[in-house]
């Protein structure tokens, strides 16, 4: 402020109060039609009156239009109020700018290839390449097809020549030699049968060499019903002579009730029956609880997988080989086929297409047939991206195939002594196939909602598997790594937001894009009666106060009510459409928007949300508001405002409306056509009828109310430093001077409509209060400059004229004054002079626009 007018200049003049359209004077006609008898009476009335009957008839209808415009300015106050504070029911607030952030991300673990529909019927089922690679794909059962017997040197002979090594691999390869034993764990699918195979090959190929004798069946598949005990009770028997020298392959299976591992006593009694036989054996299990007594022994050691790319080459240039042996003249050379069949490997399109981060060995074999079946020409690359579409597919399916018969099995015991075992195994049994949903649904949360969330799911699954009885539930049988293990998945190190601040959280997301969709397609499609169970588990994450929870699964509920509309229609969008809390609203608006975000639903989307604006009930209203925030529930931006205006100037809500369209008409301003935004709230300002003024005003003191953070772009680095977005990283910037910063074609239309809210009686305290909040964000508290650029761009279009100047330099001496934050001086002159006198910038010639009759009238 300048130092003559803090020498002594006034307060800025008061903007003139407003009155509704039927406190206008009435025309002389009417005053003519009711003739002369009443004016009359009126003058006898007032010569009986004395003086001062006058002026207290004055002072109260003056106390009186005062009361008038602060109910006015009370109500007015009120359609700018946080739209998700106070829910019924709820005790706390939401956090939208958390949420939007959650959206964006958890968004882009759907975003593969397109349209997420692309899993829908694209199992590729046979590939005949050539004439002698033969491919026929079907559900893979790791371990179903193992039983006891010799395993053919033929299925070795390949084993040496195509097997990669995984890391650490001569270190297994050492400590089966010096023990003769060895429990090898891992995940099934990752190679570790093939590993275990490849280490008794050598092993025993060794011993054999040293004796001048081998044995008749050199490696040997044994079944595991008889367990380890019987095994070393075998190898001392009388027919354990044959078994001189060999090696043994055991898998066990530890996932049944009663399944028991076996102890160390056991081991080493197997340890010292072979050798005295001088055989070796490789015990397989699958990662997990129920194994960690094993692995954690002297015998045990983690597998781990082979790497991708050289698995993929070694079985590609195996394919080729195969081929290159029937070359013909004029074919091309092996090695132009394996550089063509690599490159087309590593292109976009192809790991867009399979949507794993790396591949198991079954995976890889795929992969390579149908990359060296294209370089042949006998794959068209329609086939070969569907074929590596089924891969996370055909992982899913893997997944969820086989879970209900394992449940026949435990149930159909006749001894009811067996019941809480049991009930005990149907709670275990359902664990990792609800933790692999909960990932699919949560992935990128913390391990511990995930985890969490899989529990609820759990419960849910079990009591709708048996529902006569409450099932146990087992509170010691999580483990970290074998979750991980058996769902592909990875943790990060990364943070999550508590109350708005960021905090260190331990991610967990599956290893590859593909697998979420691939999850909630193989649930939906094929699984119809776990739907049940996983809407009242989905209903549940509703009401879950965490944004990195509610939030991600309003979008996967959003990708399973796209696979079958009418059902996520009647059992989630509905009802949580018709809740009491806001949060339950907000949720349906997501899923409807996740469910827009793909053409084949999205006419359907905008007739629903076009209904629920016209006819629907307030809950409704407020989840279409919401739903049309998002930007994609309407055809266009002309139709989506029109919607947001027909659910704000709604009478019979008490300005619910208001609040909720305001909200989200600001929310649209991230959008290129912002300009068409600000446009129609100056339209609403300008409007003769007063409910449309109030929400045009509402929405014009959320433009500081508003943050960045909170509108609405699908770029998850729009808010990052050094982002090529324009946004960069004012995330936590007020809305009007983010647009004034990166978009100063903007400055005008929001000056303008902040001009009027500050000089319209019923809002100008509101705004008074906003225009403070956005002074005083100029720098923050330590001193770092944060939003100085934007102001320096808004405020000198916000004091053209002298009316304005003095206002402002009211608000700031107001700001000086200030008991509980109080704004240093030096500050205040900062900012006055911003405004005044900004540098390097030319002000606005010309005078403020003049207002319309109806602008004056109403205030």
């Amino acid at each position: 402020m300048s130092d003559d007018e803090q020498a002594g200049g006034d307060g800025p003049d008061e903007p003139r109060g407003g009155r509704s359209s039927d406190d206008g004077p009435k025309g002389a006609d009417e005053r003519k039609a009711e003739g002369g008898k009443e004016d009359r009476d009126d003058r006898e009335r007032d010569d009986e009156k004395e003086p001062g009957d006058e002026k207290a008839d004055e002072d109260e209808e003056a106390d009186e239009r005062e009361k008038e415009r602060e109910r006015a300015a009370g109500r007015f106050k009120a359609y700018t109020r946080d739209p998700l504070a106070e829910d019924e029911g709820d005790d706390s607030t939401t956090d939208l700018a958390a949420a939007a952030r959650t959206r964006r991300a958890t968004r882009l673990l759907f975003d593969v290839g397109g349209d997420l529909n692309r899993f829908d019927r694209t199992y590729f089922n046979r590939a005949h390449i050539g004439d002698n690679i033969n491919l026929l794909l079907g559900a893979r059962r790791p371990g179903a097809g193992m039983r006891s017997g010799p395993v053919p040197e033929e299925e070795l002979r390949r084993l040496r020549r195509a097997h990669v090594a995984p890391e650490g691999y001569v270190r297994l390869r050492n400590a089966l030699r010096a023990r003769r034993l060895l429990v090898l764990g891992a995940a099934p699918g990752t190679g570790r049968t093939s590993t275990a195979l490849s280490l008794l090959d050598e092993v025993t190929t060794a011993v054999a060499d040293g004796t001048g004798t081998e044995p008749a069946a050199r490696i040997r598949r044994v079944d595991s019903d008889g367990g380890v005990r019987q095994l070393a009770e075998r190898l001392d028997g009388e027919g354990g002579q044959e078994w001189r020298g060999a090696g043994l392959l055991l898998e066990l299976s530890l996932d049944r009730a009663d399944a028991l591992p076996p102890d160390e006593m056991d081991l080493d009694e197997l340890a010292a029956a072979l050798a005295r036989r001088e055989a070796f054996a490789v015990i397989v299990v699958t990662v997990g609880s129920a194994a960690n007594p094993l692995l954690a022994g002297r015998y045990g050691m983690l597998c781990p997988p082979a790497p991708t790319e050289e698995l993929l080459t070694t079985r590609l240039r195996e394919r080729l080989e195969e081929r290159a042996a029937e070359a013909r003249e004029g074919d091309a050379p092996l090695a132009e086929l394996l550089a063509r069949a690599e490159e087309l490997a590593g292109g976009s399109e192809v790991t867009d297409a399979v949507g794993l981060d790396d591949l198991r060995p079954a995976e890889a074999e795929l992969l390579a047939s149908l990359l060296a079946g294209h370089v042949l020409g006998d794959v068209s690359r329609d086939d070969l991206l569907s074929g590596c579409r089924s891969i996370a597919a055909e992982q899913a399916h893997e997944w969820f195939a086989g879970v209900d018969r394992a449940l026949t099995a435990l149930t159909a015991r006749p001894d009811a002594a067996e019941r809480g075992a049991v009930r005990s195994g149907t709670a275990t049994l359902f664990h990792p196939v609800a933790f692999r949903i909960a990932l699919a649904v949560l992935g990128g949360a913390s391990h511990s909602a995930v985890a969490a969330a899989a529990h609820l799911l759990t419960w849910e699954l079990s009591v709708q598997s048996d529902p006569d009885h409450t099932p146990a539930r087992p509170l010691f049988c999580d483990d970290p790594e074998a979750d991980v293990a058996l769902s592909r998945a990875e943790f990060t190190d990364g943070k999550v937001e508590v109350d708005g601040h960021d905090v260190p959280a331990r991610l967990i997301y599956y290893r590859g894009s593909a697998l979420p969709s691939a999850v909630l397609t193989e649930l939906w499609e094929r699984h119809f009666p776990v739907r049940a169970p996983v809407v009242r588990w989905l209903r549940l994450l509703a009401d879950d106060p965490r944004d990195q929870v509610w939030m991600r699964a309003a979008v996967a509920a959003g990708e399973l009510c796209v696979r079958d509309f009418d059902h996520g229609y009647t059992e989630l969008i509905r009802p949580l459409a018709e809740a009491t809390t806001h949060r339950r609203l907000l949720f349906a608006a997501t899923t409807l928007d996740q469910a827009a975000g793909h053409d084949s639903h999205r006419k359907a989307v905008h007739r629903l949300i076009g209904d629920w604006s016209r006819k629907g009930t307030l809950s409704q209203r407020w989840t279409a508001a919401w739903a049309l925030g998002y930007g994609n529930a309407a055809a266009s931006t002309d139709d989506t405002l029109d919607a947001l205006a027909r659910i704000g100037v709604r009478d019979d809500d008490e300005g619910l409306g208001k609040v909720a369209a305001s909200h989200n008409a600001v929310r649209l301003l991230a959008r290129p056509d912002a300009a068409e935004v600000l446009a129609r709230m100056a339209d609403w300002t300008h409007h003769k009828r007063e409910p449309y003024q109030d929400l045009g005003l509402a929405a014009t003191v959320r433009l500081a109310a508003t943050t960045v953070d909170e509108l609405l772009t699908d770029d998850p680095d729009a808010f990052l430093d050094g982002a090529d977005s324009p946004w960069g990283d004012r995330g936590d910037w007020p809305v009007a001077l983010a647009l004034a910063a990166v978009r100063p074609e903007l400055v005008e239309p929001m000056a303008d409509l902040m001009w009027t809210a500050q000089n319209t009686a019923r809002s100008k305290d509101v705004a008074m209060d906003s225009l403070e909040d956005l002074l005083r964000s100029v720098e923050r508290k330590n001193g770092d400059e944060w939003t100085r650029p934007g102001l320096a761009a808004l405020l000198p279009a916000l004091a053209t004229e002298e009316h304005d100047r003095r206002r402002l330099d009211w608000l700031l001496r107001r700001m000086m004054n200030d008991p509980e934050k109080p704004l240093p001086e030096p500050k205040a002159r900062q900012l006055w002079w911003l405004a005044v006198e900004p540098e390097d910038r030319s002000r606005r010639s010309g005078p403020r626009r003049v207002r319309t009759r109806e602008e004056e009238r109403h205030g």
